[in-house]
């Protein structure tokens, strides 16, 4: 997704909880790619971060929630702990940025963009075993649809605008806490997309300008 965007002569900031990774990612895309940590698990850490942010790079003026895990959950055995760490990365801190970064969008009078990527699993939850996740991801569906609602109709924040991008099956590592992570590998799924699969259908979305973007069988929602 950032190397599209840097494709597009768009300036890219990556962020994510693993400093080693993000060093590599950076000087692999170049063009200047700047990087931060951030755990959206660690909700405390967020002001501060959106404050860093926009003091460094004013003219920011997009937010990608991509942040996400999937953990597998049995009900008769149930982790609160993970989920409700589970819940904190996918729901609490999305929403925190988005909210902390409002302020700075509304003052971009060319626009601004908040895209938020939910789940097929958020409209039909087929994975029984992630319960979490699929409601995690239910959150995010509803919460980009009424965010976008109430952004248009104030004349403050008509300028932003809100994308909901929603994957099906992708052949990433988000299955790494299951006892197969290759399970959402084409070798095992035929129905899983690749990386570049997805990302085919996710810039025809871009480029055609729609509030939902879907790929594979995540384009019926």
């Amino acid at each position: 997704m950032a190397e599209y965007l840097i494709s597009q002569g768009k300036k890219i900031i990556i962020v994510g909880c693993t400093e080693s990774t993000l060093r590599t990612a950076a000087t692999e895309m170049g063009h200047d790619t700047t990087y931060y940590v951030l755990d959206t698990g660690d909700i405390a850490s967020i002001p501060s971060f959106i404050e860093t942010v926009i003091r460094d790079h004013p003219d920011v003026d997009c937010l990608v929630n991509n942040t996400c895990v999937q953990r597998p959950f049995e009900v008769n055995d149930f982790d609160l702990t993970k989920g409700d760490q589970e819940i904190a990365i996918n729901i609490t801190g999305p929403m925190h940025l988005a909210i902390g970064f409002l302020p700075h969008f509304k003052s971009k009078s060319n626009g601004a963009v908040i895209m938020n990527v939910t789940s097929i699993l958020g409209y039909i939850p087929t994975s029984i075993i992630t319960p979490v996740y699929n409601g995690t991801k239910a959150f995010g569906h509803f919460w980009s649809m009424n965010l976008r609602t109430q952004l248009a109709r104030d004349q403050s924040s008509v300028h932003i605008r809100v994308v909901e991008i929603v994957p099906p099956t992708v052949a990433t590592d988000l299955h790494r806490e299951r006892s197969d992570p290759d399970d959402n590998k084409k070798e095992k799924n035929p129905h899983a997309l690749s990386v570049e699969e997805f990302m085919d259908y996710l810039k025809q979305g871009w480029e055609e300008g729609r509030e939902v973007v879907g790929a594979g069988w995540g384009r019926r929602s």
